[in-house]
């Protein structure tokens, strides 16, 4: 894990930049999201993992602000109005991340699970009028071009097929992301394990004329 807890990969730091005055809010749900993900990244043992995962469970449910005080990402999370009144999205984020603790392949009704904690989570976190259909889209989107398992990383393009949406709504940052997902996903393609040039570019474009 990255020394700064606080820390963003480009994509989502980019993403966040396009949410006005929500964007350090943005960024903090992003860099839990992150926290998330390097849990399972860094778990061999998926008790393990599931003991980290639970640690964060009782964070969010710990209304005395107790448990974690001292961990700057808890604390900044605390210290941000409005972002407690999120906690279900975070905690369905938290059961779609431990999705992934499972054996690989995942199936599709696992990667269904994943979606809908991970990405309906965030999004609802992130905006509470998203479409967190669009969410779940851009999960699976994330995670085909980052899981090393080649059969899931396929099985996650075919199911977000599922999830396309007809209209993308909410902040213009998850309509960017989404935006990016269904470029991608329409045409059977896995999602970039990077924020490439080509990326970038695709980005301002649909920034710029909506598609």
């Amino acid at each position: 894990m990255v020394n700064d807890p606080l820390s963003l990969a480009p994509m989502p730091r980019l993403l966040a930049s396009y949410a006005g005055r929500e964007a350090p809010r943005h960024q903090l749900l992003w860099a839990y999201d992150a926290r998330l993900a390097d849990v399972v990244r860094t778990t061999r043992e998926p008790m393990v993992g599931q003991m980290r995962l639970t640690w964060w469970h009782e964070v969010l449910s710990d209304d005395a602000q107790v448990k974690g005080l001292g961990d700057p990402l808890v604390d900044a999370l605390r210290a941000e109005p409005g972002i407690m009144a999120a906690r279900d999205g975070l905690l369905a984020m938290i059961d779609g991340w431990e999705i992934l603790l499972d054996p690989l392949p995942l199936d599709e009704a696992a990667l269904r699970s994943f979606a809908e904690g991970r990405g309906r989570g965030l999004f609802r976190a992130l905006d509470a009028v998203a479409d967190t259909k669009a969410g779940a889209l851009w999960a699976l989107w994330d995670l085909s071009g980052h899981i090393g398992d080649r059969t899931t990383a396929q099985r996650a393009v075919e199911v977000a097929r599922e999830y396309l949406p007809a209209k993308i709504k909410g902040n213009k940052a998850l309509r960017l992301a989404a935006g990016l997902a269904r470029h991608d996903i329409v045409r059977g393609r896995a999602g970039p394990s990077e924020l490439t040039p080509r990326l970038y570019a695709r980005l301002l474009r649909i920034a710029v004329f909506g598609r």
